[in-house]
């Protein structure tokens, strides 16, 4: 049975990954401004994976017989010096998340709350590759630097991306 203090922190953290939603859009917005379609086109798409994060939440919150609960959000950042600034905003943001994810783990842990620490397994592996994905975008655009074809290219290449709900 899982307790109050691990479903309130289920709560909080589904109420994060709305919030991680916003600054992904925060980026998608700066990226559009600078008429980077493809770099804005990755972060929707992040938005999007950050909603359907959250969704998961609140359905084992609910499946586990709690109440979820909605929160008001912090107000993301909306100023950025470069797309660079953005995925490394971005990659420091996925390590913020993955610090909540393993704590939620390790409340489960501590009370051997064993559904719990199944359903989180999936965010744990989600977010090493979260992580390396934000990681070696940033390695790729410093290493193209002032290579405008290349840049462009990353930003086409971004421009396909989509958004496709894992299946399970």
């Amino acid at each position: 049975m899982v307790s109050e203090k691990l479903a309130k922190a289920l709560n909080e953290q589904m109420n994060f990954e709305f919030e991680s939603a916003n600054v992904y859009l925060a980026m998608a917005a700066y990226c559009a401004s600078e008429s980077l379609d493809g770099f804005a086109n990755f972060f929707l798409v992040q938005a999007e994976e950050e909603r359907f994060h959250a969704m998961k939440f609140f359905d084992f919150i609910n499946d586990i017989g709690h109440r979820v609960t909605i929160q008001g959000m912090t107000e993301p950042s909306n100023e950025y010096n470069s797309v660079l600034d953005t995925f490394e905003q971005g990659l420091a943001h996925e390590k913020l998340v993955t610090k909540k994810i393993y704590n939620l783990a390790d409340i489960a842990l501590n009370e051997r709350e064993h559904a719990t620490m199944a359903f989180l397994k999936w965010f744990i592996e989600e977010q090493v590759e979260e992580e390396a994905n934000f990681d070696t975008i940033i390695q790729k655009l410093k290493r193209i630097e002032n290579d405008s074809n290349a840049f462009f290219m990353l930003d086409s290449e971004f421009a396909a991306r989509k958004f496709t709900p894992p299946t399970e």
